[in-house]
């Protein structure tokens, strides 16, 4: 199938099913979105959602987290994954915000990776979820999804898929993008053994093309 046929395909049946996909973690707030994505590295959204009420309850926000001993965030995120560096990163993140952006979370891909624990991945969450900018996240798992579905041709890393990805989306529905493909991999593009027969865009995925019959 031609790449501009899959993606056309692709992309208008997420759109019809889930039109205004949105984020797992909660937050109430950008600065609260920015701890929770911090905190969802290579830790489940469903663990981040247990961890942050009380986190948000006790620092709500940058002021407040910025005064908080490194010590005590670490007390009450322990249980997510590499709670020492975490502590860490959003404890400098809420005082570089309180320090150089007064406080308010910046709406720039450059600005955003100044803050301590902000990646690219993270930046481009903030920007595309907070601020609708046509910014594209790819983890590990949108890699693999859309190297799975044939949205990408060897793509070696996240980056390479990212600008492979950002070519063929249309600009208005990339901040959607991101949200559809993680909930099709987190659900149904699964890593071990994909659940094809679950699966609305199977006839328009290259993995199912090769291993049907």
């Amino acid at each position: 199938m031609d790449i501009k046929i899959r993606y056309k395909k692709v992309f208008s049946v997420f759109q019809k099913l889930q039109p205004e996909p949105e984020t797992e973690l909660n937050y109430e707030s950008p600065f609260q979105l920015l701890v929770a994505v911090i905190l969802s590295a290579q830790c489940t959204d469903k663990r981040v959602n247990m961890i942050t009420p009380a986190l948000f309850k006790k620092y709500p926000d940058s002021e407040s987290m910025a005064k908080a001993s490194e010590k005590n965030i670490f007390l009450m995120i322990r249980s997510c994954s590499y709670p020492n560096n975490k502590a860490k990163h959003l404890k400098g993140m809420a005082e570089k915000l309180v320090s150089e952006f007064k406080g308010v979370i910046p709406d720039d891909v450059d600005d955003l990776q100044k803050l301590p624990g902000v990646g690219r991945k993270t930046a481009n969450v903030i920007a595309s979820v907070v601020f609708r900018k046509p910014t594209l996240a790819v983890d590990t798992h949108v890699h693999r999804v859309a190297a799975r579905i044939g949205l990408t041709e060897n793509a070696k890393n996240p980056l390479q898929t990212e600008m492979q990805l950002l070519k063929h989306i249309p600009e208005k529905i990339i901040p959607d993008a991101h949200h559809w493909l993680i909930l099709h991999g987190r659900y149904v593009c699964v890593a071990r053994k994909p659940k094809c027969d679950e699966c609305v865009i199977r006839n328009f995925c290259r993995y199912f093309e090769n291993n049907k019959g």
